[in-house]
């Protein structure tokens, strides 16, 4: 790590949830993300990771993103980006990626009357 101070980079606090994956360790995990910046992050569980350890995190809207773990400390961690990203992606609400033709609710059938024909649509 250099001798440059990069602690008052803007940093943006949050919660979230990411998958993460450590090269030389099998599996991935879920950690939280605690706080998130251009250049790195700090996550919060997963395995004991040591540092230097090289590893891949998907973060929401963003994607995989590679890094290395910068420090570690008290069940936290540092990860210093390979390349920067656009943290303000990260806290976008989710895209639903769904089928925007279908429609939004549907009738239950105990609104149907009793006289009501169940096979025949009507035309609103």
């Amino acid at each position: 790590m250099s001798g440059v101070d990069t602690r008052n980079i803007e940093r943006d606090s949050l919660f979230l949830m990411a998958e993460l994956r450590v090269d030389d360790i099998p599996g991935s995990y879920r950690v939280k993300v605690r706080n998130l910046s251009a250049g790195g992050m700090m996550a919060e569980g997963g395995p004991d990771v040591p540092r230097g350890a090289k590893l891949s995190i998907e973060l929401r809207n963003i994607g995989w993103v590679h890094g290395v773990v910068a420090w570690v400390q008290d069940g936290r961690f540092g990860i210093a980006f390979a390349s920067e990203i656009d943290p303000k992606l990260a806290r976008a609400p989710v895209s639903s990626g769904g089928d925007l033709t279908s429609p939004r609710f549907t009738r239950p059938s105990s609104l149907f009357t009793n006289g009501a024909d169940r096979g025949q649509v009507r035309n609103l």
